[in-house]
């Protein structure tokens, strides 16, 4: 798993030239960087600037941008460009439009919320005089904050009203109850705590410097911005349910079918969020019956859960996961190089070590993460109950974490993180889970085939990541497509694939909080299906070897496979280029 992939760049500064020594210098830039990395600072000016987050001014400016930049597109000569500037004329397209379609998922999603932010249009208003330099009339000002926590105590009336009647309004009037679902009075919090900031950013500016200012403003500003605070305290921890304690419930934001679908279209993936769904059950039925041949050879016939149990007891003692992820590195490093699998730049096997997960992170990250130049490993502490402990410990037991290690580090993450930033780092920003995390996958897959599971305890612990995977696909795909909720992804994780419940609990918090692409937990177990696909085409029945098509694969940027695909065979493009790779079938 990943949460920082780019912040080591910063550790390795002086080292860029590492792997022009290595792979040769990286390949020179198509004429369409320029214009990438220009659409790049223009994007992350508007953004900072036009900062309202649930402002339509912010939106419209954004998609003004949007506009600027597909017309400079269809103005430019596609035919003109070599075929890496031809990639990167469709990752720019794909990415505009991906752009477009989240700012009109954003206005739905407000539209749902407006009945809960009243005050959001006054305060929007307040933020944009500022941006516009504009007098601060502190007068006409006071009066509309003054007016806010009135209006916050009304909503909350109602809303308190809509959760004894479940809603139901005898009319429609200002004072009728008013239903709102956990989900949306999650996201209305967020909303709310948000433009409480635009609003003290507001304050805190002409406070400084215009005398007079207080005088009219001071006041109601602190009542309307203890309002708010409470009201967004009220939306999350009464409405949603959400205190910041274990047992809270699990609230997501799906973002639905026809926003699914665009995604797809935009990470050039051929397949319905349906037909997805279905290669994930196949690889699932493949994982279980592979791991019913495991549980044989431990003599437990095709009782596979039995294996699992015994496979999750075998955990080292405390204070010494560390030591036993440190080996696992040092073994994989060995086995890669004596297969001549890959290049290795010496810096890569130098510049990486370990650190334990929080109690309190692993929450959200209950085995591992990638945080840049180091790996986040999850064991129990003794902050937790004992209960709490022995679930951490099994779950992050020997064989599971015995190919999680090379999935986060080498060849998985660190490597491709190094790499990444020397080769095409421009294309950054096109950033895909189906290479991101796939590459990994690949090499998960490939391990497999070289029998880096020793014993049948081994290939449980790799199985058992690989039917996980598997499980990401259907359960994350159906919760957007509103066919799954998050108490039944649990379920679904701990009696289909075996998880503990805490670990099960932490995954499904993670998949459902909107700090991923809704596509990331997909983006596994298929990109690692593309880029197996994509070897077999080249290697296996092609003409590259084996360390020559991996090497490659780490210098096209962490860009959709069927663009990298583009690229190794040159296969013909226009500007109009859609996914047609079946890569499954």
């Amino acid at each position: 798993m990943l949460t920082v992939l780019r912040p080591f760049l910063a550790a390795c500064g002086a080292v860029l030239l590492l792997c022009g020594a290595v792979f040769g210098q990286p390949a020179p830039g198509s004429v369409m960087q320029d214009v990438i990395n220009t659409y790049q600072q223009d994007s992350q000016d508007v953004s900072r600037f036009y900062n309202t987050t649930w402002s339509p001014t912010r939106l419209d400016r954004i998609d003004a941008l949007c506009d600027q930049q597909q017309r400079g597109l269809a103005a430019l000569d596609f035919d003109s460009l070599d075929q890496q500037g031809k990639v990167d004329y469709l990752l720019l397209r794909n990415a505009l439009r991906n752009k477009r379609a989240y700012n009109d998922l954003a206005r739905r999603r407000l539209a749902e919320m407006e009945p809960l932010l009243p005050f959001r249009q006054a305060i929007c208003d307040l933020e944009e005089t500022r941006w516009r330099m504009e007098p601060s009339r502190p007068q006409e000002a006071s009066l509309t904050i003054a007016a806010m926590p009135d209006q916050i105590k009304k909503l909350r009336d109602r809303i308190e009203k809509g959760r004894k009647t479940d809603g139901q309004a005898q009319d429609a009037g200002p004072d009728a109850p008013l239903a709102v679902s956990p989900v949306v009075a999650q996201r209305a919090s967020s909303a709310v705590s948000s433009l409480r900031s635009n609003l003290r950013w507001w304050y805190e500016y002409y406070e400084q410097f215009e005398p007079g200012f207080s005088w009219w403003v001071s006041k109601p500003f602190e009542q309307a911005d203890r309002a708010l605070h409470d009201y967004a305290e009220y939306l999350r921890k009464e409405v949603a349910g959400l205190k910041g304690e274990d047992s809270d419930p699990l609230v997501g934001d799906p973002i639905g079918r026809e926003t699914l679908v665009e995604d797809l279209r935009n990470e050039m993936i051929a397949y319905s969020p349906e037909e997805l769904i279905r290669i994930g059950e196949r690889e699932f039925a493949w994982c279980e019956a592979e791991l019913r041949k495991a549980a044989g050879e431990m003599g437990l016939g095709e009782d596979w859960k039995a294996a699992l149990e015994r496979v999750k007891n075998s955990y080292v003692e405390p204070g010494e996961q560390t030591h036993y992820c440190t080996q696992i590195v040092r073994e994989q490093i060995e086995f890669l190089k004596t297969n001549d699998l890959l290049t290795l730049p010496d810096l890569v096997t130098e510049l990486w070590r370990l650190e334990m997960i929080t109690p309190d992170r692993q929450k959200f990250w209950p085995f591992q993460y990638y945080g840049g130049l180091h790996i986040g490993v999850g064991y129990a502490s003794d902050e937790q109950s004992v209960e709490e402990r022995l679930q951490v410990m099994r779950g992050n037991n020997k064989h599971f974490t015995r190919i999680v290690v090379p999935h986060e580090l080498i060849p998985g993450h660190h490597l491709q993180g190094f790499m990444s930033e020397r080769h095409r780092p421009y294309r950054r920003q096109f950033s895909t889970p189906f290479f991101l995390e796939g590459w990994c996958l690949y090499w998960e897959m490939k391990l497999w085939d070289l029998n880096w599971g020793k014993s049948p305890e081994d290939r449980i612990g790799m199985l058992f990541w690989r039917m996980h995977r598997a499980a990401r696909i259907i359960i994350s795909l159906k919760f957007h497509l509103g066919e799954m909720q998050p108490q039944e992804m649990i379920d679904f994780l701990v009696e289909k694939v075996g998880h503990e419940k805490s670990n099960a609990t932490g995954e499904v918090r993670r998949y459902i909080g909107g700090d991923y692409s809704p596509l990331y937990q997909c983006g596994y177990l298929i990109g690692g299906l593309q880029v197996r696909a994509l070897h077999r085409e080249m290697v296996t029945d092609g003409p590259m070897k084996e360390r020559e098509f991996n090497d490659r694969m780490l210098t096209f940027g962490t860009v959709p496979v069927e663009l990298i695909r583009d690229e190794l065979l040159g296969l013909p493009l226009t500007r109009e280029t859609e996914a047609t790779w079946k890569f499954a079938d």
